[in-house]
């Protein structure tokens, strides 16, 4: 291990931190900063020639000025030599663009992985992309981890019974994610219908298993503005859930969402540690857990050249 560095951006240093717990090792050491017109500046401040070097960095919010100093510090660690460059980015920014839903419009899930590869990085590890193609969008290897058997083991352990838990997926888009989890756990599946009316979206029927009398847990890749998530857990609670659980793997909670989580009927709401959670986001209702040891035994396995493929499972 003593060629491998783990370092980090400013976007999530406590989650970096974890990582390196896990590990064993110290976090590196970069000096980073802005210049008075408000340019990033980076400083490595230890050796890393021939280093095999793991650059922490999730691109959430301010999502510009994240990613634009993981480019910088690939270009920084690339210029002091260091023999490969993993970027480790536990959310990855800009997914939701993946493709031209109409005209005239950008692919930026592309332009974000061209950037990346472009500043210099040689492997990516991220977490529950928002669509698993974006993996092919890079011309690198990608190590796309999961976070459902972290959050299916904190389920697990509250003793549900198969026969009293009902899985929900918020749109047809989330069942093959749902799916997943509903082997792990058991229980029967159900499908919020959303449709479009108007320019916005509506949640207009619920298929699949009954839920009256059952406990509802509703799974999502991430929860933004919260509207999704939330309108599936009233249409839930309206056709008879006992409790309603929400879970993401990306708590990026902006706009309203503390608040919509706030009043909706959930009684909790599960998040994992990729984005940090700032105090005026911070609910009572919502459990972070954490997936940096998950992260960190993916590292340690690409810098030993093995498997990372049974940490899927």
């Amino acid at each position: 291990m003593n060629d491998m560095k783990v370092f980090s951006g400013r976007a999530n240093p406590e989650f970096a931190q974890k990582m390196c717990d896990y590990l064993g090792i110290p976090l590196g050491r970069v000096t980073l900063g802005n210049f008075p017109d408000g340019e990033i500046s980076c400083k490595i401040e230890e050796d890393i020639r021939g280093r095999d070097i793991f650059i922490v960095q999730p691109t959430c919010t301010p999502v510009n000025e994240n990613l634009m100093e993981l480019l910088i510090m690939i270009d920084s660690f690339k210029r002091a030599s260091a023999e490969r460059i993993t970027a480790v980015v536990p959310y990855f920014g800009y997914a939701r663009q993946d493709r031209k839903d109409e005209g005239r419009v950008p692919i930026t899930a592309k332009l974000a992985a061209n950037l990346i590869t472009r500043a210099g990085a040689d492997r990516l590890l991220a977490m529950d992309l928002h669509a698993a193609q974006i993996q092919g969008f890079f011309d690198i290897p990608v190590d796309h981890l999961f976070a459902a058997p972290v959050i299916d083991h904190y389920f697990a352990e509250k003793g549900f019974h198969d026969d009293d838990v009902v899985i929900v997926s918020p749109d047809e888009g989330s069942i093959k994610r749902v799916l997943k989890h509903v082997a792990r756990l058991g229980g029967k599946l159900a499908i919020v219908d959303k449709r479009r009316i108007g320019g916005t979206t509506k949640q207009a029927n619920l298929i699949g298993a009954p839920i009256e009398g059952k406990v509802a847990l509703i799974f999502d890749d991430m929860i933004s503005t919260g509207s999704s998530i939330t309108g599936a857990a009233a249409m839930v609670a309206d056709a008879g859930a006992r409790e309603i659980y929400l879970a993401a793997t990306h708590g990026i909670l902006c706009g309203p969402a503390p608040e919509r989580l706030l009043r909706s009927p959930a009684r909790e709401v599960v998040i994992t540690d990729t984005i940090p959670l700032t105090p005026e986001r911070a609910i009572p209702k919502i459990k972070v857990l954490s997936v940096a040891s998950l992260l960190g035994e993916a590292v340690k396995r690409i810098h030993r050249n093995e498997s990372v493929s049974r940490l899927f499972n």
